[in-house]
Order: C-alpha cells, then structure tokens, then sequence
C-alpha cells in the first residue's frame, strides 16, 4: 500500500486517471439507474400501458449501472490505498461504505421486483416503485458522502 500511495501521489496523470474512473463510472452507472428509476416512477403513473413499454427498456439499464459500479469499486480501493490510514480512521468514510453496501442491496431488490413485475406478479411494481425511490436516495446520499469525505476526514 505504500508503494502505490507513493506512486499515487507523485503523479498528476496518475490521481487524475483514477478519479476519473471513480467519477466516471459514478455518472455512468450512477447515471443510467437514475434515470431508469424515474423511468419506473413516470412507468407507474402512467397504468398499464406505461407500465408495459417500460419494461422493455429496462434491462437495457442493467449493463451500464453494473459496469459504472464495477468501475467505482475499482477507483475506490485505488483511492483508499492511496490514503488507507485516514481513510480507516474517518467516520464518513465508513459511512458511505454502508451507503454503498445500502446501495448494492436495493439493487439486488430492484431486480428481483423486475423478476416479479415479468413474472405477473400484482405487487410487483409496487415493490419496484418503491426500491427506485430508495434506489434515488441512495444515489444522492452515496454521491454527497462521496463529496464530503476528502473535506472531513
């Protein structure tokens, strides 16, 4: 860890490449589910037929939010290496972990209401409705953390 907070902070292309693959992936992946839950939220409203077309343009979504979080994760040991003894110590860095596992699990949710939704399942887009709400704070929670941390830890 050393070598590479060293490496890290001797390198301007370096510190810039990695937090662009954070930021990057953020507004990619990060993105792509904002948009498809306000997709399911305007769905909802809509009735039935809304509710029809949006699902099939959702899946669509799946790929780019999971190759965007990929990358974040990625960037993210990169950056925590590059400082892990502050990192460590600081109570919003742990936080935004716990935003981010928060995260990870309501994206598993919201596909399994998409499953129950294709399955004809009646509550299922009510359960999906709700999981994109969350799935909405979450991602603005996670972002502010994110802006926060570099300023108080």
């Amino acid at each position: 860890v050393d070598s590479w907070s060293a490496f890290y902070s001797g390198s301007a292309l370096v510190r810039s490449m990695v937090n662009f693959a954070h930021l990057g992936g953020l507004v990619g992946g990060g993105g792509c589910a904002i948009a498809a839950d306000r997709a399911v939220l305007r769905a909802w409203s809509r009735g039935t037929e809304g509710r029809r077309a949006h699902r099939e343009a959702w899946h669509s979504a799946h790929g780019v939010v999971v190759a965007g979080l990929v990358l974040v994760m990625v960037s993210g040991v990169l950056l925590l290496g590059a400082d892990l003894d502050a990192y460590v110590e600081s109570t919003v860095f742990w936080f935004k972990m716990a935003l981010v596992a928060l995260l990870l699990g309501n994206g598993l949710l919201v596909l399994r209401a998409e499953r129950r939704v294709e399955r004809g399942d009646a509550s299922g887009w009510l359960v999906l409705r709700r999981v994109s709400i969350a799935s909405l704070i979450l991602w603005f929670a996670t972002t502010l953390a994110g802006v926060v941390l570099p300023n108080a830890y």
